[in-house]
This record gives C-alpha cells, structure tokens and sequence, in this order.
C-alpha cells in the first residue's frame, strides 16, 4: 500500500502469535496507523507489522510481552513475499460432516464437525471410533471432509 511500509518486529521463538495479538489489540486501542500484522509460515522469531510510520509500528509493540524490538529498517515487500502463503478465506465445510483428520496425534481418524469457528479457522470434532464422544478442537486445515450429511440422506431415499 502507498505510505506504508512493512518493519521485522523481533519475537521470543514460538511466541509469535501471542506477540500478534498484544500488537494488534495495541494498535487497535491507541488507534495507530497499523495496516496489517503478519506472521510468516515456518519463519520463527519474527512477525511482520505493516505500519504509515515506523513510530506507529514501534508504538503497538511497545512493553509488549516477548516483543524483542523492530529492526532499524523497514523490509521491501519483495524480500518476504516467497514466505508470505495465500490463504483461501472460503472453506466448503459444514456443521455434521463427516471428516479424515489428516495431521496431529488422531491423524487418519474419521470425525463429525460439530461445531465450526472461522474467526480462529478452528473446527470442533468428535472421534466416530470413540466409544466416549469427546470433543476435539482442531485447525481447519487439519480436517478433510469426506462425506456430507445431506448426500447420506439422499442415497437413503434413492433407495
């Protein structure tokens, strides 16, 4: 965007989104110029803040816990646009499909959706093999839906 630039704010490892949510809710709260905060897939120890001014950008990470200071000059776009991933916002999925988890500790299991939350891109699940229904929250891009509800009752009635 035209007047602004991106700054590496440096982060305790592994403390990156907690870092985005203090800068956030600070840029939000002293009402700074602060466009977008970005957290690079697999990039540890930085997030990315896109700010009009490097005083806006040091402002929402001011006594930031885990914040660990932004680097002296600001990053040109070119420099972390390969280790920036498009995200797709649409996601087809819907409350009691049926699911594959496909990555975690229940890796391979089949699941119901039972509850969808895509602010957090989360969804909540319950284990079909499970003798116990437990609930299981897991990140969207954890689950693969492999039947619909809908389709289930229509092949009944077809036959």
């Amino acid at each position: 965007m035209e007047g602004s630039a991106i700054y590496a704010l440096r982060t305790t490892a592994n403390r990156e989104d907690q870092v985005m949510d203090f800068v956030t809710s600070n840029a939000k709260r002293k009402k700074l110029e602060v466009l977008s905060v970005v957290r690079a897939h697999g990039m540890r120890g930085y997030i990315f803040v896109e700010a009009v001014s490097k005083t806006d950008a040091e402002q929402s990470a001011f006594n930031v816990p885990y914040a660990r200071g932004i680097l002296p000059k600001p990053i040109d776009f070119k420099e972390i646009e390969h280790i920036l991933e498009q995200v797709k916002t649409e996601v087809n999925i819907q409350k009691n499909d049926i699911c594959e988890i496909i990555s975690g500790p229940f890796k391979r299991e089949k699941a119901k959706i039972t509850r969808i939350d895509k602010a957090k891109e989360e969804v909540v699940v319950e284990l079909l093999e499970a003798a116990v229904p437990i609930p299981i929250t897991v990140k969207l891009d954890a689950v693969k839906v492999i039947r619909r509800e809908t389709e289930e009752e229509e092949s009944l009635s077809d036959s």
